[in-house]
């Protein structure tokens, strides 16, 4: 029994998670007080699209740089339930259109688009949350490695996808709120969400969905499936010899981190409370892969550890030096990634586990050597134990024999 508990603690690195789940559930709630444990809250919700990164980027080889695509998709499709709920007719008596969103009202439109209508739902808006950024995913990526396009061009065109979406949220004003997004939103399903309880509430919830999400990751990593992404990404033309469609295999797992952003975005707008386009561009969606380098790209549990990290540093940058902070930024995620190429992970596994484990060998070693002071000293045989003398024949026996 304890060697197939050991087994399991090595093969799904439990030991790393249990000290995560520590770190997040027992230590910080208890250390800090609710404005930062709000902060890291937001912090934990882009590690959804870091695991996800780890997944599609460092186990399968595809770099995306438009993952804020599908953080603002999830987000915007819990913000679109929190936006009706805060738009009843009483509270938007005063509008011109009472029952619709302000920004709506503000446009001249006169009653809901039927775009809006699935998100009267609570079931059917968390659904969307997950589905609607894997559909895009699903769209993008099987029309890209279906036709081999990899590498640097897929980089580019979800880049593209990044652009294209921000521009449409902003451009379609009435529909989405345009560049300001979607504020004011305080209660779901009655529940006020600004309260000190609610906060914590929805701090665990994100816990608790970052943990799953990593433990679903890891068992799929170990999986024969997870054997296939690391030779697909290593030698993609000896799979695909072998009989394996390695298109699908793409298309699965950038799906898979679609959803996981998806989610991410989702707890983000509960915990924040407004959802804007400045989370779906170009710029937060390579942010996104900065989180992941920096913990280590082959890493679940470091991913988690680089958008900590680096939101940390970001937020107290920004606090300590406002005109220097996006410079402190750049040197730290370059100093990172040249000093240790495979993040903070990496560091661990390459340098410090190396060291731990010499050092543990050493203290056991001098445990069980004696020292010198205590040594037995030798013991002198006995006279018993020496050889006898040969005999001694008298003078001039030997001469008269000869």
């Amino acid at each position: 029994m304890m060697n197939f508990i050991k087994a399991s603690i090595l093969r799904y690195q439990l030991g790393s998670l249990l000290l995560l789940v520590l770190l997040l559930a027992v230590v910080l709630p208890l250390s800090l007080d609710i404005f930062r444990l709000n902060l890291v809250g937001k912090y934990l919700t882009y590690a959804f699209v870091a695991v996800g990164l780890v997944m599609v980027w460092g186990y399968g080889g595809v770099l995306s740089l438009g993952q804020g695509v599908f953080f603002g998709i999830g987000g915007y499709a819990m913000a679109m339930f929190l936006k009706l709920e805060a738009s009843d007719p009483v509270t938007t008596k005063i509008q011109s259109t009472p029952g619709i969103p302000d920004f709506m009202d503000w446009n001249q439109i006169t009653e809901l688009p039927a775009l809006w209508l699935p998100f009267k739902s609570l079931p059917l808006s968390l659904a969307l949350v997950v589905l609607a950024p894997m559909a895009l995913a699903w769209l993008v990526s099987f029309a890209m490695f279906k036709r081999r396009v990899g590498g640097v061009y897929f980089a580019i065109i979800t880049q593209a996808v990044a652009l294209i979406c921000t521009v449409l949220i902003i451009g379609q004003q009435g529909y989405t709120g345009g560049v300001n997004g979607m504020t004011d939103l305080k209660t779901m399903l009655g529940w006020d969400t600004r309260t000190d309880g609610a906060k914590y509430v929805l701090y665990y919830v994100c816990v608790g969905l970052l943990i799953a999400s990593i433990v679903l990751c890891r068992w799929i990593q170990t999986s024969k499936l997870g054997t296939l992404l690391l030779a697909m990404r290593d030698k993609e033309d000896r799979v695909r010899f072998s009989g394996y469609d390695v298109s699908n295999f793409k298309v699965f797992i950038f799906c898979l981190a679609a959803g996981l952003s998806g989610i991410g975005g989702a707890m983000f707008a509960l915990q924040v409370g407004f959802m804007s386009p400045s989370f779906v561009g170009i710029v937060p969606s390579i942010e996104m892969v900065i989180f992941c380098a920096v913990g280590g790209r082959m890493s679940l549990v470091g991913a988690v550890y680089g958008a900590l990290l680096v939101n940390a540093g970001k937020t107290l940058f920004s606090e300590s030096f406002p005109d220097l902070w996006l410079f402190l930024m750049a040197g730290l995620f370059i100093g990172v990634t040249m000093a240790f190429p495979m993040g903070l992970a990496g560091l661990w596994d390459e340098k410090i586990r190396p060291w731990w484990k010499e050092r543990r060998k050493a203290l056991r070693e001098a445990a069980v050597q004696p020292p010198a002071s205590t040594a037995t000293p030798p013991v002198p045989a006995s006279p018993s134990a020496l050889p006898s003398p040969e005999p001694q024949l008298p003078e001039g026996v030997g001469s008269q024999r000869a």
